[in-house]
């Protein structure tokens, strides 16, 4: 039999999703603190979620303990399965227990291994209407690539109970209540014309262009290109119950009401 070819397994080139933990910081007592305080209220978030540890953001004299942020992200439920690193940063990088992985996440302004903005900051609070922004969001892989093809939008005319989940490749309109519990997912935008009480993630392949359309906004949790928002953070006034569209305005969350006369 050829070495090539075997009953039992295969060896083949592909890509997998993931999410990338952009560093900022080797204080690993701050990403700890950072980390607990932002999924305490949302412990199952992001459960089981694989992610690689991209380090692009460091300064040039900076170096991060890999293995001690792998432990730090184990302790969140996050799965790292690797390290994105520039060539200079490679050697220290590479030397922990993970591997080096490639991200192809590629931006309009740049290419393979831009370092100027290779995932979702770690943003302070802005405004009233600005949420606080998570400090890992974007997929990689081949996730610009999805959310620049052509897409359908999916309607639901019903409303979706506790516990319900609908995920859309491209657009999702949805005419119902979205209950506590229920959750809804697009790769594009999302449009409620309903109260949104359960969670909302559009854009969830990396789309920073993508919006929520909400016209009674009361949700769990609101989330664009992994940017999120929970009930931790309490809504503004002008804002809550009220009909609004959602946005990211320099890879923070803005939400503003919709002028519907």
């Amino acid at each position: 039999m050829s070495l090539n070819k075997t009953p039992f397994f295969e060896l083949r080139s592909g890509s997998v999703d993931a999410l990338q933990f952009v560093v900022k910081t080797t204080d690993l007592d701050a990403l700890k603190s950072e980390l607990t305080r932002r999924f305490e209220a949302t412990p199952e978030f992001f459960s089981g979620e694989v992610v690689a540890i991209d380090v692009r953001r460091l300064g040039e004299n900076e170096r991060a303990p890999i293995d001690e942020i792998a432990r730090l992200l184990g302790g969140v439920r996050m799965r790292p399965i690797g390290v994105v690193a520039l060539d200079a940063q490679r050697e220290w990088a590479g030397a922990g227990a993970l591997p080096l992985v490639e991200a192809r996440d590629r931006r309009a302004s740049g290419g393979k291994n831009d370092a100027s903005q290779p995932g979702a900051d770690v943003a302070a609070a802005g405004s009233a209407s600005t949420a606080d922004a998570a400090p890992v969001a974007t997929s990689a892989g081949e996730a610009q690539a999805r959310a620049g093809a052509p897409s359908t939008t999916l309607v639901i005319d019903k409303p979706l109970r506790s516990g319900q989940q609908v995920y859309a490749k491209g657009d999702l309109v949805v005419l119902g209540l979205v209950s506590y519990g229920a959750e809804i997912i697009a790769e594009g935008n999302i449009h409620i014309y309903a109260p949104l009480r359960g969670r909302a993630l559009a854009g969830v392949h990396g789309n920073h262009e993508a919006r929520i359309f909400c016209t009674c906004l009361e949700p769990e949790l609101i989330s664009i290109a992994g940017i999120y928002r929970t009930t931790e953070n309490p809504l503004p006034a002008d804002v809550i119950g009220k009909s609004v569209q959602i946005r990211l305005e320099d890879e923070k969350l803005k939400i503003e009401p919709l002028r519907l006369t």
